[in-house]
């Protein structure tokens, strides 16, 4: 068996970091406040106490339907990707003589080619569980939006803490999948380890660069502050925020 070379050895130790580094980032450290992500939070609570306040609930249905497909939509890719890997894993030899034969630069030994392919595998299979995950979660959301009683048949406090477990529900179910579809884009990062411990830091340098932009530099994340402001100054019936603790967490 061939050992992981020096360089392989940084490689992962770089593709690790950087993407425990990113969670990191995006999940826990004070910048979080400052990302795409945690702009929409505010949307998914206000959502959910808006049509508290609605006594025809269809539109909100087709919304948590269409989240749970595009969860369900991620959760199948992923276990298709797993099939495609072990057909990698079935066809190695195969596939070094073909890329040898195309001077393309894969690494020639079997025994370091099915490490990399299974270590990809372990990728898929984290974000499979996490999509698996979220869906799950998000059919709990749908039941506690249906337990959330009409307006005039319970209070206006009632109501509000049902909506707002429902709404916090609904961001735990949207961390998990944006977790799931992170992991597919460290997959396509991971990729660039087949072409050399190189170009695989490179790739993992690239995908860092696209994920930090989309969530703290790229036009979507200033359509969604746009109105945020708006947001903040809403107010429930009974004078709840619909931000807790702080009429603007990004400021």
């Amino acid at each position: 068996m061939t050992s992981l070379s020096l360089l392989d050895c940084i490689a992962i130790s770089w593709f690790i970091v950087v993407w425990f580094g990113f969670n990191y980032l995006i999940d826990s450290s004070p910048m979080r406040k400052k990302s795409l992500s945690k702009a929409m939070e505010v949307y998914r609570r206000t959502w959910f106490l808006t049509l508290s306040r609605r006594s025809v609930r269809i539109m909100d249905t087709a919304i948590l339907s269409g989240l749970q497909q595009g969860t369900a939509f991620f959760a199948s890719t992923s276990l298709l990707a797993i099939g495609g890997s072990f057909a990698l894993l079935d066809s190695t030899d195969t596939i070094l003589q073909v890329a040898g034969d195309l001077s393309i630069p894969v690494e020639q030994s079997r025994a370091l080619w099915e490490v990399k392919v299974l270590g990809l595998m372990l990728i898929l299979a984290y974000s499979f569980f996490k999509f698996g995950w979220a869906y799950r979660l998000f059919n709990y959301c749908s039941i506690i939006m249906g337990a959330i009683p009409d307006v005039g048949t319970a209070s206006d406090d009632v109501i509000t803490k049902i909506a707002n477990q429902a709404g916090d529900m609904n961001i735990i179910a949207g961390k998990h999948f944006n977790r799931g579809q992170r992991a597919l884009f460290f997959a396509i990062a991971f990729l660039g380890w087949f072409a050399g411990p190189q170009f695989f830091m490179v790739t993992t340098g690239l995908v860092m660069l696209v994920l930090v932009r989309r969530q703290f530099a790229s036009r979507s994340r200033d359509a969604v502050l746009s109105g945020h402001q708006v947001l903040a100054s809403l107010e429930t019936s009974d004078g709840a925020k619909t931000e807790t603790g702080s009429s603007n967490p990004f400021t």
